[in-house]
């Protein structure tokens, strides 16, 4: 069992075709997800374990990632749970994991940690027109970037800004059971393109994701349904809503 603390993550772009959102959920009747993000009555200080940050997120409603968007061709579905909370200045993302293969092969900053065992939040705080895709592989390497849909619109975040996460994480491995854990916890700064004082009260759009593209058998998993020919994350249109309690 092996923790890793002070790592980061993020960016899957994958060619597709933009349409129009209006028109896509008229033709489509696609329903999406709604959950309360939930306030953690907490100061989070840089001096918390992965341990004692665990038990202030017990109490968190678990949502899990059940859409294996591309199942004909990519049939492997690992086994992902996730638990999303706020504070003053953070926002907080529990991620437990059980996959048969554990990769971390990137280890700096903005490198293609979409690659290795992959988690990914995708958030917009405007309506789906601009987001950010923050991406951690499981020894918490991150990337982090921010645009509208289109991929030559979109930029990454900078490297100090991308390390003001901080990451947790935690690896069991037990014959051919392998686990892995991470906690995300993000300053608001970093969502630097976005007034954030008061969260209360306030209905955002997003998706959360697992994947492994060089993994033995990749995978692209979400909590809100994608339809799409070819696996494509970024896609706003697909996002559920969330509202902070």
């Amino acid at each position: 069992m092996i923790a890793f603390n002070n790592f980061i993550p993020l960016i899957i772009l994958r060619s597709f075709d933009r349409v129009d959102e209006a028109s896509f959920f008229c033709k489509k009747n696609i329903r999406m997800k709604k959950l309360t993000i939930l306030p953690i009555a907490a100061e989070l200080t840089n001096t918390l374990d992965y341990h004692t940050l665990s038990k202030l997120l017990s109490n968190l409603e678990s949502h899990s990632l059940e859409f294996n968007n591309w199942s004909e061709s990519f049939p492997y579905k690992p086994e992902v749970q996730f638990k999303i909370g706020y504070t003053r200045e953070y926002l907080v993302l529990q991620y437990d994991v059980i996959e048969e293969q554990l990769r971390g092969n990137y280890s700096d900053t903005n490198q293609n940690v979409w690659e290795d065992s992959c988690v990914e939040f995708f958030i917009s705080f405007d309506g789906r027109k601009h987001y950010y895709n923050l991406e951690f592989n499981l020894i918490g390497t991150g990337l982090i970037g921010y645009g509208p849909a289109e991929k030559a619109s979109r930029n990454r975040l900078d490297i100090a800004t991308i390390e003001q996460v901080r990451t947790y994480s935690l690896i069991e491995r037990n014959g051919s059971d392998k686990r892995w854990s991470m906690i995300e916890v993000i300053p608001l700064a970093v969502f630097q393109f976005d007034d954030l004082v008061e969260l209360k009260g306030k209905l955002i759009h997003g998706n959360f994701y697992k994947c492994g593209d060089h993994l033995k058998q990749p995978h692209f998993i979400s909590w809100n349904k994608i339809e799409n020919p070819t696996p494509n994350f970024h896609l706003p249109e697909f996002f559920g809503e969330m509202v902070f309690g």
